[in-house]
């Protein structure tokens, strides 16, 4: 009887000490050991941070492959501008207009633009007459104007007025007339369709005026 009793009373102490145990563990589940700080960030409740990127707001800077808009294009002309007339694009011409009883004769000169694009013209072409006394160059009148854009396939132009030659004497003989569309260096060479001679005048004045693009009839 005696090792029996023995025996229960150390199957009990093994017994407690198991269950002891077992709740030591569900203890340490349950709770972790206080460290100060939580183990995981909270859930839900307001940021102290903007949801998005600062640089989400950066304007993009000229280098993301955008042009300028004072860039040169290959044909003279400029993004959102219309490039210059070229001479050779250019064909021109000129008419006698003078109205019978004027004191001055007037020659119109006409630019048509043959380029296949819009173009811009200033304000004065050059002239020059070429006369048998050597080149005599038009003088601006001085009226203002605008640049001009002349339509592919439109025509405008500009006057060149001179005193006619009522003296009675030869004058000085006019064998040609030269034309620089402005901005440009290459001139054009025309027949002169006007009066055939300019009067002499003294003390070396300019007898002959030149007027800005458009100042003869309204093109077409």
């Amino acid at each position: 009887m005696r090792v029996r009793k023995l025996t229960l009373v150390t199957l009990a102490a093994v017994a407690g000490l198991s269950l002891t145990a077992c709740q030591n563990n569900d203890g340490g589940t349950a709770q972790s050991p206080a460290s100060g700080t939580p183990t995981s960030a909270p859930t839900s409740g307001p940021s102290d941070f903007p949801t998005t990127s600062p640089s989400s707001s950066v304007t993009p800077s000229p280098s993301d492959g955008t042009s300028s808009p004072e860039a040169d294009s290959s044909d003279g002309s400029t993004n959102g501008k219309v490039g210059k007339c070229r001479t050779d694009e250019l064909e021109i011409t000129a008419q006698d207009s003078t109205i019978g009883g004027d004191r001055e004769g007037l020659v119109a000169v006409t630019l048509k633009n043959g380029g296949g694009r819009d173009c811009s013209l200033s304000a004065y072409a050059g002239v020059d007459l070429k006369t048998n006394a050597g080149s005599l160059s038009a003088e601006r009148t001085g009226q203002k104007a605008d640049p001009y854009v002349l339509k592919n396939g439109k025509s405008v132009s500009f006057a060149v007025s001179y005193p006619m030659n009522d003296s009675g004497g030869s004058g000085v003989r006019i064998t040609g007339l030269v034309v620089t569309p402005p901005d440009e260096t290459k001139s054009v060479t025309l027949a002169w369709p006007g009066a055939a001679s300019l009067p002499v005048t003294e003390g070396g004045g300019n007898p002959v005026k030149l007027g800005p693009i458009g100042s003869a009839g309204q093109g077409d």
